[in-house]
């Protein structure tokens, strides 16, 4: 079975593995007694919307997904989990 994918399409998919990436990379700086279950509710997350096709509707869950990792990673520099440290 072959997909054909159009631009805009490439470009969505592009924004949901780099947020993807993004939040995974995020979980390294959560303490370690929560860093699994983080992973597990972020990949959870991304499997519910596996087949989401409506293109508005992935916008959005870009836009809310990218606000939720903001808050998380404000969270951390808060619990003093610098991405620098």
């Amino acid at each position: 079975m072959v997909l054909s994918f159009g631009l805009q399409d490439f470009i969505l998919r592009a924004r949901v593995l780099k947020l993807y990436r993004q939040a995974l990379r995020t979980t390294r700086r959560a303490p370690d007694d929560a860093r699994a279950d983080l992973k597990q509710t972020i990949r959870q997350e991304m499997e519910n919307n596996r087949d989401c096709n409506d293109k508005q509707r992935i916008r959005f869950l870009i836009s809310e997904g990218l606000e939720r990792l903001k808050r998380l990673d404000e969270m951390l520099d808060m619990q003093g989990h610098s991405q620098w440290a």
